[in-house]
C-alpha cells in the first residue's frame, strides 16, 4: 500500500489576490482623524512574496552590524549592556531614539539577563522623555524588519496634538517641520542626564536654547 501524500499546504499568501487592488473599505484607517493624508486614495497592488526573504542588515552577525560598528561615545546614553541612540541627524518629535542592547542580539535570542532588564529599561527612558516640555505620551515599537539587531523606537508625543495620537505618529514624524538644532541638542542632553542619575553614561555635552 503505497504511503499517503499529505495535501499540500494553503500559505497565507495563497489566499491573496496578487497582483490586484483590495478595495479600501469605508471605515478603513483613512477615515480616522490621525490619518495624516486627504484625497482620494487606492489601495496598492499585492506583490508576490519573495522567498526566500533577503537578510536584513546585520543578519550575518556583529560584523555587518552598524549598530555594532558604532562607537558607544556616539550614542546619547549607555551603561554595560544598552544604548539609547538618536536616529539620524534631525528631530521632528521632542524626541526620537532607539534602545538597544549593546551585544548583538534580536529578542528571539536575547539572554535572560538582558531580557530581565529590558522592561524596568524601558520604563527608564519613557519617564526620561516624559519630563522633556511639550510630552504628552511616549510611544513604544518594535518591528524588526530592516536590521537583526534588536532595536526599540521611542517617540514622544507632543502634548495636545490629539491629530498625532496612535498609529501613524510615525508618518506625522516624516511631515513635521524640524525641531530647531538647539532645542534638539537640549533634549538629547536633558534626556540623556536624566537617565544616567539612576545609573550609565550621558554622552551628550551640555547645551542650552537661545
Amino acid at each position: 500500500m503505497e504511503p499517503t501524500r499529505p495535501e499540500p499546504r494553503e500559505t497565507f499568501a495563497d489566499r491573496l489576490p496578487l497582483g490586484g487592488r483590495l478595495p479600501l473599505p469605508e471605515d478603513s484607517l483613512a477615515s480616522w482623524n490621525t490619518f495624516p493624508f486627504e484625497g482620494e486614495l487606492r489601495v496598492k497592488p499585492l506583490q508576490p512574496p519573495v522567498l526566500p526573504e533577503p537578510d536584513r542588515v546585520g543578519e550575518s552577525g556583529p560584523a555587518d552590524c552598524p549598530t555594532c560598528r558604532r562607537p558607544v561615545t556616539e550614542a546619547l546614553w549607555a551603561d554595560d549592556h544598552w544604548r539609547l541612540d538618536a536616529p539620524g541627524t534631525e528631530s521632528r518629535l521632542p524626541a526620537t531614539v532607539l534602545l538597544q542592547p549593546r551585544a548583538h542580539h534580536d529578542l528571539t535570542d536575547l539572554p535572560p539577563a538582558r531580557a530581565a532588564e529590558l522592561g524596568p529599561l524601558l520604563q527608564r527612558v519613557e519617564r526620561a522623555m516624559l519630563t522633556l516640555d511639550d510630552v504628552a505620551r511616549v510611544h513604544v515599537n518594535r518591528w524588526g524588519d530592516g536590521a537583526a539587531h534588536l532595536h526599540f523606537w521611542l517617540l514622544a508625543r507632543p502634548t495636545g496634538l490629539l491629530q498625532l495620537r496612535g498609529t501613524f505618529l510615525p508618518a506625522w514624524e516624516e511631515l513635521l517641520p524640524p525641531l530647531p538644532e538647539p532645542t534638539r541638542a537640549h533634549n538629547h542632553h536633558r534626556l540623556a542626564s536624566t537617565l544616567a542619575k539612576d545609573g550609565g553614561t550621558a554622552y551628550t555635552s551640555p547645551s542650552t536654547r537661545p
